[in-house]
């Protein structure tokens, strides 16, 4: 006891406070188990949930979805457009000790530009790509393109997330096997149990903005030692973990639980991403039948959005039908030339499969069992195509395997697939270009491969475009082609309400849940 009271006295009169000595522990329930921790490699959310503990951006979006400098000191742009030169902020280090360089960055951005379907469009503008210096990445432009920054600071999809460089030299096409960033948070590797929790710890060298947190842009301050991420596969057991306070939150609440939490007063329940999410069906273009944009116009004559977001949400709070191919709410909100689409029309759909000349071949479709409001997608869509005369071969497994098998181009019985059910944020395809779904550039669009010069001759359009009346009618003319030449169906808009027990708070609005920021007492 003496020995510690001395300890206690030499502190405060070195001018030290003495140290906590408790750990804060955060437990969270995320909405899907962690298995791929590379967030360029897949576009799984749960991955890029973590790529924003780990990692840290050049920019980043605010809570008012305005792109602001995050790594980045300052940056500007030549007179003529085309040249851009960002200046890191100081004392930015790796969790290794080693000092983040702006070749790190460069060869960052070239890893995420070769996977990200926003990324390729940049890729494609830029004549060179360097660091004339350890703190400044130069930009060089083949012909003037405005959203540079905005698409280095894009959420969803794949991030452009920063990385060293050793790191970043993997071939985009393999997944990278450590998780060193520079973010707020360290991945504890040596703790990592897949299908148990993933746990993550403070960064004591991160150098947050000396400014408020804002969306995923401003200070990141951690405010907590450690992070769990608990997977429990039961709903019910989540839930009841959440009442016992044996979980701080969930991130991804059971809509048919609400009640039980809604009426503790010791939990709080918000939705953090306000701009939601739109439910999804991806169409494997490689293989017949759906080689054939006939058979995918049948695919849209037959389904209707309502019965998967009734299965799904259930609590019409929380969901609203839209048929624009942009999330309703955004700027590009459409729902042109989809009248007489989306509507349930067996009838139509199976003239229109007859047109087509399918010929029976069982679609495979891929069920993931254990995506908490996402289970009921594959369910809902079976009898809807059966009516219209498809034959479904429908085939259950749990997120993460789906997320591998996704990447597969054999054929069903050599373990490839025709259908998979997914969703995306709202803003992460509000627009042409920033469509990873709508990517339609073959080897390089995401899985499900599709192919159209049409639509990719609409995206750079896009691109290039800086009026805003005019990138709506490009907006228009590319949904109408995707009417023609389908690549995906989105089956509605929903939100995601996240518990969280009253002696947690700091969760920010954003355009998915963040942890620095937030406090537990």
């Amino acid at each position: 006891m003496r020995r510690f009271l001395l300890a206690l006295l030499t502190s405060f009169a070195l001018g030290v406070a003495p140290q906590a000595s408790a750990e804060t522990v955060l437990r969270a329930i995320m909405h899907s188990d962690l298995k791929i921790i590379d967030p360029i490699w897949t576009t799984a959310l749960i991955s890029a949930h973590h790529g924003y503990l780990v990692y840290d951006t050049l920019f980043s979006l605010d809570e008012k979805l305005q792109v602001r400098p995050q790594m980045v000191e300052r940056w500007g742009v030549s007179p003529d457009k085309l040249t851009y030169t960002l200046v890191l902020r100081d004392g930015l280090e790796w969790h290794d000790g080693a000092k983040v360089t702006a070749e790190d960055c460069v060869a960052s951005i070239r890893r995420w530009g070769a996977r990200d379907s926003t990324g390729q469009t940049l890729m494609s503008f830029i004549a060179e790509l360097s660091a004339p210096d350890p703190r400044t990445i130069r930009i060089v432009l083949r012909e003037p393109f405005g959203l540079v920054i905005d698409m280095l600071g894009k959420t969803g999809g794949n991030v452009a997330f920063m990385m060293p460089k050793r790191v970043a030299e993997t071939d985009p096409n393999k997944q990278i096997t450590e998780a060193t960033g520079s973010g707020p948070f360290i991945f504890k590797r040596d703790e990592w149990k897949a299908g148990e929790k993933a746990v993550y710890v403070r960064n004591p060298r991160y150098k947050p903005r000396n400014e408020p947190p804002s969306g995923f842009a401003g200070g990141k301050v951690a405010k907590v030692d450690r992070i769990e991420w608990i997977w429990i596969p039961d709903t019910q057991t989540q839930v009841n973990a959440l009442l016992n306070g044996e979980v701080d939150l969930i991130e991804a609440m059971p809509y048919d639980l609400l009640p039980l939490v809604e009426k503790d007063k010791n939990i709080n329940v918000q939705v953090i991403d306000k701009a939601g999410r739109q439910y999804i069906m991806r169409f494997n273009t490689l293989l017949k039948p759906f080689d054939n944009p006939k058979v995918r116009q049948a695919a849209v004559y037959a389904l209707r959005q309502k019965p998967f977001l009734e299965a799904n949400v259930g609590d019409a709070r929380f969901y609203r039908e839209c048929k624009s191919l942009f999330p309703c709410g955004l700027p590009l909100e459409s729902g042109k030339g989809w009248d007489d689409r989306l509507n349930g029309d067996a009838k139509r759909a199976r003239q229109v499969l007859q047109e087509a000349g399918y010929d029976g071949t069982p679609v495979v479709m891929m069920h993931q069992t254990d995506l908490v409001n996402h289970s009921s997608l594959a369910p809902v869509a079976k009898p809807q195509l059966e009516a219209a005369g498809f034959k479904v071969d429908l085939q259950s497994m749990d997120w993460q395997t789906l997320v591998a098998r996704r990447t597969k181009k054999d054929p069903p019985d050599k373990g490839g697939w025709h259908l998979f059910f997914t969703s995306s944020g709202a803003l992460s395809i509000p627009d042409p270009v920033s469509n990873f779904m709508l990517n339609a550039s073959c080897e390089k669009s995401m899985y499900g491969w599709p192919c159209d010069a049409e639509i990719e001759k609409l995206r750079a359009a896009y691109a290039r475009e800086t009026d805003d009346r005019k990138r709506f009618e490009i907006a228009q003319q590319a949904q109408l082609r995707a009417i023609d030449f389908p690549t995906y169906v989105q089956l509605g808009q929903f939100t995601v309400p996240t518990a969280a027990r009253s002696n947690v708070s700091g969760l920010l609005t954003a355009p998915a849940i963040t942890f620095w920021n937030v406090e537990k007492k």
